[in-house]
């Protein structure tokens, strides 16, 4: 690399002043890469389920990574990378397209109109008040009760769990291939991440899939255009199909609200845990360019949607490339280049079978589940609010409803207890719109 474009990077993302480097952040780049780009397997499995055509959710779910992590890199110097959330795309396939009866394509147009709200919200400053209103037991018993929905979904795609006629759930053939190659999976993962083996979830998948090819779940390639291809995946199945008049009038108190509530409380908080971590918080705890960062959120959101994706979230895994040294966009710039060069790998994402995605959703998962060391047990006005998000979550298949009933039990407790003061006008609004929800759609 030459000096003069060494000069301008370091002009242009502003290396010297935050000490770091080119080499340094393309490192970082790689790192963050490689421990956040097995979405790029997982999400268009659980968009498959929801009817979108795999091939196009996976140009989409491509697409609208590198697009906001391009955003976060370029306009707000972020290094942080973004790609559709888990969680997000888990309500969107099983509560809102399955669980509700909605279309793919109407469920897209709902997400577009929760990132223009998004967008709305950032710009007027009452997105940071709604967060901060927010108690801090509900936010962890929602980071929770999110993790056991996704583990849920990894268990009973990997056959571990299954349906019953009397006791609606319960174990499956534990002896067939399925679970035993999830089971495997999980354990390479597990003890990869233990080793702090960079990209323990993506080497779990592809051991995974090879073990699945041996077994006969899948294909086996047998040649090199079954791996890789020079052609871009066919996204027109997806690009623009999004039907936003047919969200507007199935309800924008119902899952237009629901999305918006569901991301609401995602990006700020990790946004923040991250900015604090790459040492970008200033000594008055404030984070240059975090207002960009946020609305460029909103408009990867509305774009994800028009892709034929979910709306996004800032990966925790970001962590990795930070603890690497990533400090400026530049680390965000590398990664959003390797996901676009992952198109190319399109024919093998392709072969990937959801008993090598379900360790994936297993473990983050269980990773979710750390965020109960937060919740004290204390206070039944806090306990039973806690409890409610977290186990109707997975019980009922839907976020949306262990969110109803968290923040309406949390108001109704506290209100009836005299422990109004803990209360405040955002969470009177948050659940006064929840009631009128369960009103408008019973």
């Amino acid at each position: 690399m030459s000096q003069n474009t060494h000069g301008f990077l370091d002009r242009f993302f502003r290396l010297s002043e935050r000490k770091t480097d080119v080499k340094t952040e393309v490192f970082a780049g790689l790192t963050t890469f490689m421990t956040m780009c097995y979405i790029i397997f997982v999400n268009p499995q659980i968009l498959s389920d929801a009817g979108i055509p795999k091939e196009g959710a996976i140009a989409a779910t491509i697409f609208a990574s590198v697009f906001c992590t391009l955003l976060f890199g370029l306009w707000a110097n972020f290094p942080v990378a973004i790609a559709p959330g888990m969680g997000l795309n888990a309500f969107f396939t099983y509560s809102v397209v399955l669980g509700q009866g909605l279309s793919w394509q109407t469920a897209l147009g709902a997400v577009f109109i929760s990132g223009f709200v998004f967008f709305l919200l950032t710009v007027t400053g009452i997105r940071r008040r709604l967060v901060a209103a927010v108690p801090d037991v509900l936010r962890s018993a929602i980071v929770v009760g999110i993790g056991l929905f996704i583990a849920f979904i990894g268990l009973k795609n990997a056959g571990i769990i299954v349906k019953s006629p009397s006791t609606f759930v319960s174990l499956g053939q534990v002896t067939q291939p399925g679970p035993i190659l999830t089971m495997i999976g999980l354990l390479v993962a597990v003890i990869l991440m233990a080793r702090n083996f960079k990209g323990a979830m993506i080497i779990s998948i592809l051991i995974t899939t090879l073990l699945a090819m041996a077994f006969g779940v899948t294909p086996v390639p047998h040649r090199l255009s079954d791996v890789m291809t020079f052609t871009m995946p066919d996204i027109t199945t997806t690009l623009g199909k999004l039907d936003i008049m047919a969200a507007i009038h199935y309800g924008i108190f119902s899952i237009i609200f629901s999305f918006t509530i569901v991301e609401l409380f995602d990006n700020l908080a990790t946004l923040i845990g991250l900015s604090k971590k790459a040492g970008l918080m200033d000594k008055n705890g404030d984070i240059p360019n975090l207002n960009r960062a946020l609305q460029a959120d909103a408009v990867g959101t509305m774009m994800s949607a028009t892709f034929g994706s979910t709306a996004l979230n800032a990966y925790i895994e970001n962590a990795a490339g930070i603890s690497e040294g990533g400090r400026t966009g530049l680390t965000a710039v590398v990664v959003a280049g390797l996901f676009l060069l992952s198109l190319f790998l399109t024919p093998l994402i392709m072969l990937i079978p959801s008993v090598a995605t379900a360790p994936a959703l297993i473990l983050v998962g269980a990773l979710m589940l750390s965020e109960i060391k937060n919740l004290s047990f204390d206070d039944f006005t806090d306990t039973i609010p806690a409890f409610l998000t977290i186990i109707l979550m997975p019980l009922t298949s839907s976020i949306a409803e262990g969110l109803a009933f968290g923040f309406v039990s949390y108001t109704v407790l506290k209100t009836l207890t005299g422990k109004y003061k803990e209360m405040n006008l955002f969470l009177y609004l948050i659940t006064a719109a929840f009631i009128i929800n369960f009103l408008y759609h019973g």
